[in-house]
């Protein structure tokens, strides 16, 4: 729809997922996917804090909102941290932002930093990015109980979001995180054809190596990018 024209679109939808067990996600939900032309992921983290501080003002009364153990704030501005950042906070001796991705030792590196942080699976992890993600899961995620917006993703795990303009191996992508759980996810739409086919590519090889959360190439969706798509935020 964005590349047919229309500049803002959005979906309302109850789903219902059957992708295994987890006492951290319910199958069956309702949630929002919207899309805007010629925004990024700085507006939609200004757009998310609207509509969840408008939600909560309405459905809550207001801004601070107990939930079990914990009370949460909602008032303005949330803080954002990038991940890079908020895995230091709980690794202090290391910083994966100063290795060179370019050099294979930087993975070893990265690898021994997060095993003797205590992070499991990362023996077989075959890109720093995808050790910091490991990092940040197991680490962090659980310890986010006031809302935070956890920015500038490794592209290893972000197949669909645009290139950071300025952070190599980075892409601007945003979580957010509240009492240590994931509640939306969004990012600067990837318009490039030719990148989203090598990074469908690259997705669909983990896949038939196993990683079920892998994607396949999807060849609809890079044909109506060959048409032209806007600069795009989305969310989710």
């Amino acid at each position: 729809l964005i590349i047919g024209g229309f500049e803002k679109v959005y979906e309302l939808g109850r789903i219902f997922r059957n992708e295994g067990t987890s006492t951290r996600h319910n199958p069956e939900f309702t949630s929002i996917e919207l899309y805007q032309a010629y925004a990024d992921y700085e507006d939609m983290m200004d757009l998310t804090e609207h509509l969840v501080c408008s939600i909560a003002k309405e459905v809550c009364g207001g801004l601070v909102v107990p939930y079990g153990e914990d009370t949460v704030s909602f008032e303005r501005p949330w803080r954002r941290v990038t991940m890079h950042d908020v895995v230091k906070e709980e690794i202090p001796g290391f910083d994966f932002a100063a290795l060179d991705l370019d050099d294979p030792k930087s993975l070893v590196e990265a690898k021994a930093a997060a095993a003797a942080a205590g992070v499991p699976g990362v023996e077989n992890v075959k890109s720093v990015g995808e050790v910091l993600n490991l990092c940040f899961e197991e680490l962090c995620e659980p310890k986010l109980i006031q809302p935070t917006f956890v920015i500038d993703y490794p592209v290893e795990v972000s197949p669909l979001a645009k290139p950071h303009r300025s952070k190599p191996g980075l892409v601007e992508r945003f979580e957010l995180f509240a009492v240590g759980r994931e509640h939306a996810n969004s990012f600067s739409e990837l318009t490039d054809p030719v990148d989203q086919r090598i990074r469908f590519e690259a997705q669909a090889e983990k896949k038939a190596a196993g990683d079920e959360e892998a994607c396949d190439v999807d060849e609809e969706f890079l044909q109506a990018l060959e048409q032209g798509m806007p600069p795009t935020g989305g969310l989710g």
